[in-house]
Order: structure tokens, then C-alpha cells, then sequence
């Protein structure tokens, strides 16, 4: 092979005696599992995105069609110590999704990727668990009712042969397969080294979608997704905000705005003259018109509407607020 020296291909030799073909088909087969590889009817296209990096092929554990649900796939991924927080959004964004009809993709790690299949899970939705061991053998071992859950409701996709134990650089070899199966990857709390950013990085390098979630800025778990957010990747806080990104045309998050307070429902004269009047004591009708930029009769007729919908009142020749308008024009007590 052109640029493999002969201490590599002796390497690939060794692993090469090690392959025992009939024997992981008939593991695979009790485990439940089968074997896709490029040109099968259920082979995701998008992993060809890979180019010589491509999967030789992904042992399937779980009845849907990998294909099927790889082309409405969304990845959740993060720190595997997460904060109360981040486990919180991870579920969130994971029923959230799955709620919308799409499919979650994680590594089925414990902390963020756990609590991603969790929610999808919760919602009666799809979720797909990429492992960087063999698919009979659950890693790590805390989420093996987790694991087979998933096989039993979703998928559980690895690229090693069955009975295949996990190790670090496998851990970093599946995050290609998360990044590339999905349309974008959201990182929700990733400290600087975490293998999240690896996967993140991964989608950005492919065309995919780059999503984070902010945390606090104090936190060592949220250095790495602002980092990412600094860069190429888009602020997400939500499921809409992500399928806003990664679905289709018209799939747009509501408007956020604050709540409705009685001041907005006014007309804009009479919201002038109310914004007119001064945080304390009472002000005349002329001074009144000078400050809203109306002519005194104007500012009469306004006044005795917004006396009679309880934000000003008068006493003598001056008008004041009432208390329930103060509050509303000056939340902050009116001292700025």
C-alpha cells in the first residue's frame, strides 16, 4: 500500500490474522445485530463524505433502517462529567428533537450523551447510540440497561467487530462516524480537551451544521463550546433554534420576546404622555404635552384615558402615576 512502511504493514498483518469473518457474523446474528457496508440498500450515503476515512462497514444492532433515520438525525454530545445544568439541557434538547420527529445521535457515554438518549427516549422517540466497542458488548457497563433499551426502541451502530473492547483512540475514531451520520452536531458542555470538540470540529471539516450551548463563562465544562462559538458554530438555547438550523425551509423557532405588560397594549399617543410624566411627584398638563411633543388638549384627553385604565391619577392641577404604572415604566425603582 503506497506510503505504509514495512513496520505499518507488518502492524496490518497482525490485525489482519486476528479476523475471524463467520465468527463475528455468528455473534453478531445472536446478538441481534447485523453487518451494513457501502453499496447496501441500508448503507447512510453521507458517511461516503469520509472519503478514505469511510467505515468499511457499521455492525447494526436494533430493527429500524439506519439509512432511514440517519437522513433526519440530529447529534447531542458533550462532557461526560456534566453539571446538573448540562444534564438538564441535554435532555431537554433530546425530547425536544424527538418530539419533532427527529433522531438522536450519541456515543451512549455517561453525562451528557446519556442524558440525550434518555430524553428522546422519554418522549417515545428515535435515538441512535454509536459505540466505540463492539455492539454486543455495552460500554460502559453503568449504561448497559440504557444500551439495551436503545437497541430495543432505536439503534446501536459500532464500527468494531463484536466482543471488541472500547480504548482512547477508538473513542476518538468514532466520533467521525457521530459527525458525519448527522446533519449537525450540538455540544452541550465540553471542557477544552473533551472529544466532544473532536466531533464538533469533525461536522464543521464535513459541511455539517455546528451548534453549542452556552453555559457560564466561570465554568471549565463551558470553556470549550464558547470556543466553538467564537469560531464557525451557531447558539442554540433549544430544540426549535436547532431544527431552525438543520431542518427544513419554513421550520422557524417561535419569536422570543419578554412578557406582555399592560403599557404595551396602549396606543403610541397615549404611551408618549404616560412616558411623559417623571418617576416622582406630579407634573402639569403644559409640561406634560412639552415632554411627549403633543399640544395640551392632546395630552388632557390622554391623561383621562390612562386615568381610567389605572396608570395615572390626579391630584390638584398635576398628575401623577399610581403605583401599578410606576412599576411597569420604571421596574428598576425609577433611579436610573
Amino acid at each position: 500500500m503506497p506510503g505504509v512502511t514495512a513496520k505499518r504493514w507488518e502492524g496490518l498483518r497482525a490485525r489482519a490474522r486476528r479476523v475471524r469473518a463467520v465468527r463475528d457474523l455468528e455473534t453478531a446474528a445472536a446478538a441481534g445485530a447485523r453487518f451494513v457496508m457501502p453499496g447496501d440498500a441500508e448503507w447512510p450515503a453521507q458517511l461516503d463524505d469520509l472519503g478514505d476515512a469511510r467505515p468499511v462497514g457499521l455492525w447494526v444492532r436494533g430493527h429500524p433502517s439506519l439509512r432511514i433515520w440517519a437522513l433526519r438525525s440530529v447529534a447531542v454530545v458533550g462532557a461526560r462529567a456534566c453539571t446538573e445544568y448540562g444534564a438538564h439541557v441535554a435532555a431537554g434538547l433530546g425530547a425536544g428533537l424527538a418530539e419533532r420527529g427527529w433522531v438522536v445521535v450519541s456515543g451512549g457515554a455517561y453525562g451528557v450523551d446519556g442524558a440525550a438518549h434518555r430524553g428522546a427516549l422519554g418522549a417515545g422517540g428515535a435515538t441512535v447510540a454509536v459505540l466505540a466497542c463492539g455492539v454486543d458488548r455495552p460500554y460502559p457497563r453503568g449504561h448497559a440497561q440504557l444500551i439495551g433499551r436503545i437497541a430495543e426502541q432505536g439503534l446501536v451502530v459500532g464500527e468494531l467487530p463484536p466482543g471488541d473492547h472500547p480504548t482512547p483512540s477508538r473513542f476518538i475514531l468514532r466520533n467521525r462516524v457521530i459527525a458525519a451520520l448527522t446533519r449537525g452536531t450540538v455540544v452541550v458542555e465540553a471542557a477544552y480537551r473533551s472529544g466532544a470538540l473532536v466531533t464538533a470540529r469533525c461536522a464543521r471539516d464535513l459541511g455539517r451544521h455546528t451548534m453549542g450551548v452556552p453555559g457560564p463563562v466561570t465554568s471549565g465544562l463551558s470553556a470549550g463550546v464558547h470556543e466553538l462559538l467564537r469560531g464557525d458554530a451557531v447558539l442554540v438555547g433549544d430544540a426549535a433554534e436547532v431544527v431552525e438550523l438543520v431542518g427544513d425551509m419554513g421550520d422557524l423557532a417561535p419569536r422570543r420576546r419578554g412578557p406582555v405588560v399592560p403599557r404595551d397594549l396602549l396606543d403610541p399617543g397615549a404611551a408618549r404622555v404616560l412616558a411623559a410624566l417623571p418617576a416622582r411627584g406630579s407634573a402639569g398638563v403644559r409640561e406634560v404635552a412639552r415632554e411627549a411633543g403633543t399640544s395640551a388638549d392632546d395630552a388632557v384627553v390622554r391623561l383621562y384615558e390612562l386615568r381610567s385604565l389605572g396608570f395615572v391619577e390626579r391630584h390638584g392641577d398635576g398628575w401623577q402615576l399610581t403605583r401599578q404604572a410606576f412599576l411597569s415604566v420604571f421596574p428598576e425603582g425609577g433611579d436610573a
